[in-house]
């Protein structure tokens, strides 16, 4: 496996951009392929609505194109949020959703009776012929976008999944004559938590849309890693994690307990991703002379109520767990501010592949942001552990540590919890200033090929992801 190393040419070529004076003198013009964005009630909301905010404050003019909210299952309030885009300064473009009944838990459908019936069946197909469940959204995008010219665009900004966003960059890029960048919130066809392998189809589409991207961005550095393994574009990957909005962390009240709380928020992947080995270190803090004389519990927030009241029962443990359910995200916010401790899992096997490694998820940083001490568990070595060491917040953990994680729990009751230092580097404030200098050099790169190498958007050769965090 290749090193990651820090991209020491991003100086270089900002110094392009100051002494050759070669960055237009308005604003450059990004068009966002986002799927999940405000006021869809998704994780990857979080990614794209902070992305599309920083750059506009970082002088960036961004048009978000996003389904109609009306056809998403799940919203926020439409109304708030559209006072907050035209507050922010965020033009939307926003389109129809064909074949819904590929994705029904995203779209509204007809989803009952027949129509259940029939979707499923369309659903079958669509899996055996590797066609994504997003396909109907190319389509009416293409026309909602039919207007532009390459004067409205600088760069088109692709983020996945879903991955169908990837083929519509290809796309408007040919139409405009413009450059795209592909952002992976999460790996295609070498997904971890992917239940059913890609087909062929799915992986030689992957490998084209790769090899005409100008650059890509991933957010952690071993799925960087694993994408080069796969397809040898390392000289194109960028690292840019997730991370934490210091305007709105600063706004969270926290929730007043009333005693040490742990707090999970979120979903669960078993077996990879399971609640088992917390519980089980619970059940060893139970039993410790601390941990019965202290009043502790553990809050569980989200939808897999049935599997932690599943392990609970296994442990023992379930006058000790509290439910909620799923919240609004303030809520969830609240809850990990006011916690003692934030449980974070991204994988409880002891194997360390690249894919398992670098699962990330945003909510460490949120948890970091709030300024509140992690529990982490994942692989040896995991990028998670290895981006937020110097926070000082998060204590990392491998599914097999029982003893160590009670160990822990027991310092954190009597009050002995990490506490915050540099966590700064993981707020996208300092985030977003990388993803800006590599946006930017793209577009000097395709304005002015010859200033810039393969560094930035080469389609040929292989080197190291690079760091941009």
């Amino acid at each position: 496996m290749r090193d990651i190393v820090e991209n020491d040419s991003r100086a270089t070529l900002t110094d392009k951009l100051a002494i050759g004076n070669i960055m237009p003198k308005r604003r450059p013009k990004l068009l966002f392929l986002a799927f999940p964005f405000p006021p869809a009630k998704t994780p990857g909301s979080v990614r794209t609505w902070n992305i599309a905010t920083y750059l506009i404050r970082l002088g960036w003019d961004v048009t978000v194109v996003v389904p109609n909210p009306a056809i998403l299952r799940n919203v926020e309030d439409s109304e708030k949020v559209s006072v907050e885009l035209e507050r922010a300064g965020i033009k939307r473009i926003i389109t129809d959703h064909r074949w819904r009944c590929l994705a029904p838990n995203n779209l509204k459908c007809w989803n009952q009776g027949l129509g259940k019936l029939a979707g499923g069946a369309c659903r079958v197909v669509a899996r055996k012929l590797g066609i994504d469940r997003h396909i109907g959204w190319i389509k009416p995008t293409e026309r909602a976008c039919s207007n532009l010219t390459a004067d409205d665009v600088d760069l088109i900004f692709a983020t996945g999944q879903p991955f169908a966003a990837f083929s519509l960059a290809k796309r408007l890029s040919e139409r405009l004559g413009r450059p795209y960048v592909l952002d992976y919130r999460d790996p295609w066809t070498g997904n971890p938590h992917a239940q059913r392998h890609q087909p062929l189809t799915a992986t030689r589409r992957e490998a084209s849309l790769l090899q005409d991207c100008a650059a890509i961005t991933i957010v952690s550095p071993s799925w960087g890693s694993a994408l080069d393994q796969r397809f040898g574009v390392g000289s194109k990957i960028h690292v840019v994690t997730n991370g934490y909005d210091s305007y709105e962390m600063t706004a969270v009240k926290p929730y007043d307990f009333g005693h040490c709380a742990f707090v999970y928020t979120g979903i669960f992947y078993p077996p990879k991703r399971s609640i088992s080995p917390f519980l089980a270190a619970l059940k060893l803090l139970r039993e410790s002379p601390h941990g019965s004389a202290n009043e502790w519990y553990f809050h569980y927030y989200g939808v897999d109520e049935k599997h932690v009241r599943e392990q609970a029962n296994r442990f023992g443990l379930t006058d000790r767990i509290v439910f909620h359910r799923q919240v609004p995200r303030l809520a969830a916010l609240s809850a990990v501010k006011g916690a003692s401790l934030a449980v974070v899992i991204t994988s409880v096997e002891e194997e360390e592949t690249l894919e398992d490694k670098g699962i990330v998820t945003g909510k460490i940083f949120e948890a970091v942001g709030l300024a509140t001490p992690v529990l982490l568990i994942a692989p040896m070595g995991s990028d998670a552990s290895a981006i937020t060491a110097t926070t000082g917040l998060v204590k990392s953990f491998k599914g097999s540590e029982i003893q160590e994680m009670a160990s822990f729990l027991e310092d954190v009751v009597r009050g002995q919890a990490p506490q915050p230092r540099n966590i700064e580097n993981c707020s996208w404030a300092i985030i977003s200033q990388n993803l800006d200098a590599l946006l930017r050099a793209v577009v000097v790169r395709d304005s002015c090929p010859i200033l810039v190498g393969d560094g930035v958007g080469g389609r040929s050769g292989s080197s190291a992801p690079t760091q941009a965090r």
